[in-house]
């Protein structure tokens, strides 16, 4: 991760942030990673996730309302090691911790994204086999939060108050889109949406486009997918 690159004006926030997630599952053992953005008003965005899975993508869109990542926000201060079937998770956040496990999960850690006091989201960790990160692997954890961190914060010093609203309503908007077009792909060509992205994003990296614009060029159907297809489809598949 080029956290000097943020400083780039054809940099991508949203790319930047799905590759961390999937970086905290390579380095942490995590079964998924996610993270919320908080907004102006308070409330909690889904900002990337390493899977695309609906369950998993469901279970942080209800922390917009209920979790350990709204908890984390507000105090900044970070959850480790939480039992998702222990009475304390169900007594604080029952549908959270319900939904977790019905999704599989045992264990979870959510970390703040702050800077001098300002929280600005939370980096989430799930584990399927009641894993429990010991105090250097939470200090890594966390120190990819503050990672993700620099990097919105070095993005919001470039541009004036207003544009840093549209900034990082755009790094939600690209997520949703990124997300579009990889159920696209995986529809289209009956693959599972982790093959799609992967294609989706060595087409971009290959042609030097924006991962959020190709996306939104392939769900509105103005680009030609065919050519960025690195296999044959599947019995039974479309185009």
């Amino acid at each position: 991760m080029e956290v000097a690159g943020s400083l780039a004006d054809e940099f991508d926030v949203a790319e930047f942030l799905h590759n961390l997630t999937v970086r905290c599952v390579e380095l942490l053992g995590s079964t998924a990673a996610g993270v919320m953005l908080a907004e102006p008003d308070g409330r909690l965005r889904l900002g990337a996730a390493s899977s695309g899975q609906p369950w998993v993508l469901d279970l942080f869109s209800l922390q917009e309302v209920q979790g350990p990542s709204l908890d984390c926000c507000r105090s900044g201060t970070a959850h480790t090691n939480i039992a998702l079937g222990g009475r304390e998770a169900s007594a604080v956040w029952p549908e959270f911790a319900q939904n977790a496990l019905a999704a599989g999960f045992s264990t979870a850690q959510v970390l703040p994204l702050r800077l001098r006091g300002e929280v600005i989201g939370a980096l989430n960790l799930f584990h399927a086999r009641g894993d429990v990160l010991g105090p250097d692997e939470v200090a890594l954890a966390q120190a990819l939060a503050d990672v993700a961190t620099i990097v919105i914060v070095q993005r919001r010093s470039l541009e004036q108050s207003e544009e840093e609203r549209g900034q990082l309503q755009a790094a939600l908007s690209s997520r949703v889109s990124i997300e579009q077009a990889k159920g696209v792909l995986a529809e289209r060509w009956q693959c599972t949406v982790d093959e799609a992205f992967t294609a989706l994003r060595g087409h971009a990296r290959a042609n030097r486009l924006r991962l959020s614009e190709l996306a939104r060029q392939v769900v509105d159907g103005e680009f030609d997918t065919d050519g960025m297809r690195p296999f044959r489809p599947r019995k039974g598949g479309g185009n």
